[in-house]
Parts: structure tokens; C-alpha cells; sequence
């Protein structure tokens, strides 16, 4: 059975009250690779009462938000899979006219900022029951932020929209303490308690905390006048976000008042990990959404397989760590060769696995040799500036899977559609694997940029690796004798690319090389990353260097049309053209730019179970 989403629903199951409803900003899809539907499933194996309200109606007269009732434990907020401002702007601004976690690509049927409308109308409907917010848009915004869409730094979520409590990262294990904790009505002290949590406090609350295990970060109005501070706070809670074992708690005062971020947990184990994955769900859209139309993000991971969460990569402009976390918590073969023989006994699969992957297709099973060492790293990339040598970057046990996968009866072929990093492997048996048997024709990698200057702010590796694996790709295609393309994605408009930068790009990949792109993308400066950081300040936060940005859309229209666009305008010298304010002038071509990723990120074209990249939507004419 579907979570109930009705009254009728509810009374179908004899139920006289719910301990939880879970209000999402996406339509319910019960399959694991959807954060809402994961903590309800959750949350039901522990015994509880759930049901979900998907997308309510917040601009009539909030039926929606009644018909449920109020329940005895509390409300749990989550804007769905994507920041809900990420969902419905483009790069440049644009208001998009689809989105892909509704039935029919519609779009319209989530509000703006969607965590703090929901929150704001169920305190003023239920003052008195406790509001849970978490997913993407809640975790990212958990602190002092900026915000690309007003363009300037906002408080933390929990002041802003009021909630009583704050889940950030995977909440797969702080759910269930958060449940417990309220079993027997609403105790504060109790989830103060809690670990990967955050609260608003008064002074006396946070006097007590001040040991050697608390960070005071600068006020929120300190960042505000001075963009250092806000630097300097982003490299504390990034440092914090990507250690294995982390102890500190964060505070950082706004107003009168003071945000507390309690440390995380350690990453889950296979055992939890496999737990989430088990549950009983349905694995399809609630049958509410039938006649309506196609949910693009299910059908395009309805037949995938997630194999595992985080990613050592540390892409500056990538929210996973700062989400999911640095380090791989894998799933054990015997729960994805379950879930594969399950998908193959769905009506309308035909025996194609669209993905094996994960935020990236190529970490599983990986982690430290000696994980003592890991426990006092706090280095941001196991990859960046050259891999650690303390990481086992072995591919067998990826191999071994690959091979138990394509032995299961019913599959055909089973694609690698997440993105491969290829500075995490030296030897040819994995990519000569990955191109022979589990290429569908397009092998997607992502270079992102040419220059050493700008792929070292993105914290990517040289271009020369990506000539290096193109040879190779083309050297197997060719003995194998396949017809197959390698599909490189690229960032325009990143901080420290200037237009020059993408005149050399454009003459490396589209004259030295001779692809014809069709994956460039306008960087869009999401909460809580580096890139964004970095794009508000105008300067690197750990170094001071002052960076070019390309603020501007005149600035950023320039520079995506080296790929789009026709002719290509004459190129700047490096150090022109700095633009302090946003213009108005409107880029031409595609402007999507690749957005994140509990709820679900997404990265390599896939969504992630907390994740990064969206089916790109039509652009509006």
C-alpha cells in the first residue's frame, strides 16, 4: 500500500489519528530514490502512523493543509527533490515553464522559497504541533546564506520560516530519534540533544554550550556588512561538513537570537544503508496522478539503481558533500541484485537498466587504506589537488558487481549513466568495461572547463587527463568496433572564467577536437557551495585571491555563446570587463544551469537520494 494522502486513504487503514504528515513540494513517487517517500517508509517500519500531502494548494483556502488534520507527533516540511529555487528560475533568471517532479512537466504546483510557506501557514494553522523541516532546500540553508535569486545573504532557514527543528544531511537515522524524542509530547530539551540538528536558541541556552567542542560563527548582520566574515564562516562549516568524525556544534547569532547546529552523524553502515533501501515501497507514482500526465524525473529513473551515497569528489560547485557527506556509505550486492531483480519485473521494463550510478558512477566500496588518517583529514577532495594516497581507488568489487548485474535473468543491458569520474582510475579494465558492456551509446564525463586556472577554483583536474581518456575511448571503439560518443559537460560563467577562458575552451573542444557540444551549462550559484561563495565575495574565501565574476547576463550571454548563439563575439583580454551588478541583458541558447543535489539531489543525469541535475526543461519563447 501507498502512504495515505487522503482522509478516505487514512480511514482505509482503520486509522483514527497519524503521528506524522509529511508535506512535500514534489508529487509522491514511493521509490527510494525520493527523500519523502524514504522518511515515511522509515518512519512506518518504526511503527508510526505517516501519511504525505503532495504539493498542497497554498493559494485558496488552505484545504490542503486541513484535511488531515493535525498530527500527535508533528509535521515534516520538505520542498522535494530540488530547492525549490533552483527548480523554477534558470541561470539567467528566467522563470522555467516545467518541472520535472510533477505529472505532466506542469509547472506552478509548488510556491517559491516552498519550506517557508508551508511552515509559515501550518504554524499559523497549528501553532502548537511541532514543524520538521528537512531535505535539500532546509539542509542548504541551514545557516546564513547566499541567495542567488535576491541576491544577497539570508538567515538561516529556521528563522525564516519559523520551524521548530531543523534535519540536515540524509535523514534516514536522525528521523527515527527525532520521532522518539516526541513520542511522548513536545520536549526541546530532548531534541537539543540530538545529533545533525538545528534549533533556535535564546543567549542563556547558548552561554552553556561555549567549550572547546563549539564554533561561534560571525552574526549573520556581521556577514552582512562585511563579506569576508561570511567567508570565513563558510570555510568553517565546509571544513566541519566533510570530516569523518565531527564533535563540533556551530552557533551563529542573528538579531536577538542564536541558530544551533548540532555536529552529524558518522556516515550510515551497508547494514542501515541496505535498511532504506528494503523497505516496502511501491515503486511508482501514487495512482492519484493517473490521466495526468508523465512525471519526467520517475520515468527517467524508474528503471536505475543507486548503489551508493556521498562523494569524495568535492566539486566546488557541487552540493553533495555539503548534504550526502564526503565519504561512501555503499550498499551490499545482495540489496542492489534485489532491486535489480525487482525492476525486472516491472510491466514495462524491457530489459535495459538505464543507470547503475550514484553521485558518481565510480566510488563503490571506495574509502581510506588506513581510515585513522581519514578521522583527522579535513581536506574538502580525496581528488583535488591530486588523488590521496591514502585512498583505495580499487574498481574490483564495482567490477564484480557489474558482472553479478548483467547475470541477473531478465537484463539485457545495464547502462553507467551517472557521471564517470576518470581521475579516479589509472588502469584500463574498468573503463574498457564501462564502453563495451555498459555504454548505451553516450558515455557522459564532465571536464567542466579547459583552463588550469578555472578547473583549479572548481577544484577539477586538468583537461590533459580528459585528452588522455578521450584516446582511449576512441582506441576501444575502434577495436571493438562500436559507434559510440563521449559526451563532455562544461561550465560557463563559474568564478575565475573570463571570456578569454571560453574562447580557449571553445578552440580546444570544438577545433583541436571536434565535438559538437550540446552540455554547456551557465553555472547557477546554489546555497552552501564554494562556487556561490565565491561568486558573492569576488574572492576566494581560504586564499583571499581576488577572482573575476561574470555578474552580468550581458557578461554571461558572452560567454555561452562561444558555443550558442552564432557568431562568436570578439573576446575581452583577460582582466576586462568586470561586472559588480547584475545587467539585464538576456543570454541567448540554453541557460539551464546544473543544479544539486533527502530528498534527492542529483548529479550525472540522474536524481540521487539527496543529490544535482534536473531533466532540462523547455526553454520559454
Amino acid at each position: 500500500m501507498f502512504l495515505p494522502t487522503t482522509s478516505k486513504e487514512v480511514e482505509a487503514r482503520g486509522w483514527d489519528e497519524l503521528d506524522v504528515i509529511i508535506f512535500s513540494g514534489d508529487a509522491y513517487i514511493d521509490h527510494p530514490a525520493f527523500g519523502p517517500a524514504v522518511i515515511g517508509r522509515i518512519l512506518e517500519a518504526e511503527g508510526y502512523r505517516v501519511a504525505i500531502v503532495p504539493q498542497p494548494n497554498w493559494r485558496d483556502d488552505l484545504r490542503d493543509f486541513k484535511k488531515l488534520g493535525k498530527p500527535r507527533l508533528f509535521f515534516a516540511v520538505s520542498a522535494g527533490a530540488m530547492d525549490s529555487m533552483v527548480n523554477h528560475y534558470t541561470a539567467n533568471l528566467r522563470l522555467r515553464s516545467n518541472d520535472a517532479y510533477t505529472p505532466g512537466g506542469k509547472a506552478g504546483f509548488r510556491p517559491d522559497r516552498t519550506v517557508d510557506t508551508y511552515t509559515k501557514i501550518l504554524k499559523q494553522l497549528y501553532p502548537h504541533t511541532p514543524v520538521v523541516v528537512g531535505g535539500i532546500e532546509a539542509s542548504l540553508r541551514r545557516l546564513t546564506h547566499y541567495d542567488y535569486w535576491s541576491d544577497k545573504l539570508r538567515e538561516s532557514i529556521l528563522e525564516t520560516s519559523g520551524a521548530d527543528l531543523l534535519v540536515y544531511g540524509m535523514g534516514d537515522k536522525v528521523i527515527r530519534e527525532v520521532a522518539k524524542a516526541l513520542r511522548n509530547g513536545f520536549n526541546m530539551k530532548l531534541l537539543r540533544g540530538l545529533r545533525q540538528v538545528g534549533f533556535i536558541a535564546d543567549k542563556e541556552y547558548v552561554e552553556k554550550l561555549y567549550n572547546g567542542k563549539t564554533i561561534v560563527l560571525n552574526s549573520f548582520e556581521q556577514c552582512v556588512e562585511d563579506k569576508k566574515k561570511f567567508g570565513k564562516n563558510f570555510c568553517d562549516i565546509e571544513t566541519l561538513s566533510n570530516m569523518m568524525q565531527c564533535e563540533t556544534t556551530l552557533v551563529e547569532p542573528v538579531g536577538e537570537r542564536y541558530v544551533v547546529i548540532t555536529p552529524p552523524h558518522e556516515r550510515l553502515t551497508t547494514e542501515e544503508l541496505d535498511h532504506s533501501f528494503d523497505l516496502a515501497y511501491e515503486r511508482a507514482p501514487h495512482p492519484r496522478y493517473k490521466g495526468k500526465g508523465d512525471i519526467p524525473a520517475w520515468e527517467m529513473i524508474k528503471h536505475s539503481i543507486n548503489i551508493h551515497r556521498g562523494c569524495f569528489g568535492g566539486c566546488s560547485f557541487c552540493t553533495i558533500s555539503a548534504h550526502q557527506g564526503k565519504f561512501i556509505s555503499s550498499r551490499s550486492e545482495r540489496s542492489i541484485i534485489a532491486e535489480v531483480e525487482r525492476v525486472t519485473k516491472m510491466p514495462d521494463f524491457k530489459g535495459y537498466l538505464s543507470d547503475i550510478g550514484a553521485p558518481s558512477a565510480n566510488m563503490y566500496r571506495m574509502s581510506g587504506k588506513n581510515e585513522e588518517l581519514c578521522k583527522k583529514c579535513k581536506r574538502p577532495s580525496c581528488l583535488h589537488p591530486k588523488l590521496c594516497p591514502n585512498m583505495n581507488n580499487d574498481h574490483q568489487p564495482l567490477l564484480e558487481l557489474y558482472a553479478k548485474i548483467r547475470a541477473v535473468k531478465g537484463i539485457k543491458r545495464a547502462f553507467v549513466g551517472s557521471g564517470i569520474r576518470y581521475d579516479l582510475f589509472d588502469d584500463s579494465a574498468y573503463f574498457e568495461t564501462v564502453v563495451k558492456h555498459h555504454t548505451s551509446g553516450r558515455l557522459k564525463v564532465a571536464p567542466e572547463h579547459t583552463e588550469d586556472h578555472v578547473l583549479n577554483l572548481m577544484r577539477k583536474p586538468s583537461f590533459s587527463l580528459f585528452e588522455r581518456m578521450n584516446s582511449r575511448f576512441k582506441q576501444v571503439c575502434r577495436r571493438e568496433g562500436l559507434n559510440y560518443q563521449l559526451i563532455p559537460y562544461f561550465i560557463s560563467s563559474h568564478p575565475g572564467c573570463q571570456e578569454c577562458d571560453m574562447a580557449s575552451l571553445a578552440e580546444k573542444v570544438l577545433g583541436n577536437l571536434h565535438f559538437s557540444l550540446e552540455q554547456v551549462q551557465d553555472l547557477t550559484p546554489t546555497p552552501m557551495t564554494l562556487s556561490s561563495t565565491m561568486f558573492y565575495m569576488g574572492e576566494n574565501p581560504y586564499t583571499g585571491e581576488k577572482i573575476y565574476v561574470a555578474r552580468s547576463q550581458d557578461d554571461k550571454r558572452r560567454q555561452k555563446s562561444y558555443f550558442f548563439g552564432g557568431q562568436l563575439p570578439e573576446a575581452k583580454p583577460r582582466g576586462e570587463g568586470r561586472t559588480e551588478g547584475r545587467g539585464k541583458g538576456r543570454p541567448v541558447g540554453r541557460t539551464e544551469g546544473r543544479s544539486m543535489s533527502h530528498s534527492v539531489g542529483s548529479k550525472g543525469g540522474r536524481p540521487q537520494h539527496t543529490t544535482s541535475s534536473r531533466p532540462a526543461p523547455k526553454r520559454r519563447r
